[in-house]
């Protein structure tokens, strides 16, 4: 049974930072591409940022130079630093394979994380 179960949120004020952390059990973690997304009440879900099996990542625009991608294949853990919180990455925030472009996922979504950031 696969389950990805992500934490790490909070509240944090703008310009702070916090880590998210990604725990997968079920899948070959190593041989996947995994990624974090997030979602805003009234927007719909939009990838955050991308990390190959062989460590290649990709950031959305709106994260480049704030936010790092990074994984432990021995741990079956991906992680997102987040610095320079902006009150707009405030967000539900979870993490999936990708399947294709756009936002499609692999598997059943799992335990998600709320990140606010408020003043």
């Amino acid at each position: 049974q696969v389950q990805l179960v992500a934490s790490g949120g909070g509240l944090v004020q703008p310009g702070g930072s916090l880590k998210l952390s990604c725990v997968a059990s079920g899948i070959n973690f190593s041989g996947h591409t995994m990624a974090w997304y997030r979602q805003a009440p009234g927007h719909e879900r939009e990838l955050v940022a991308r990390i190959s099996d062989d460590g290649t990542t990709y950031y959305a625009d709106s994260v480049k130079g704030r936010f790092t991608i990074s994984r432990d294949n021995a741990k079956k853990t991906m992680y997102l630093q987040m610095n320079n919180l902006e009150p707009e990455d405030t967000g539900f925030y979870n993490c999936n394979t990708p399947w294709g472009s756009g936002t499609r996922v692999v598997y059943t979504w799992g335990q998600g994380t709320q990140v606010t950031v408020a003043s």
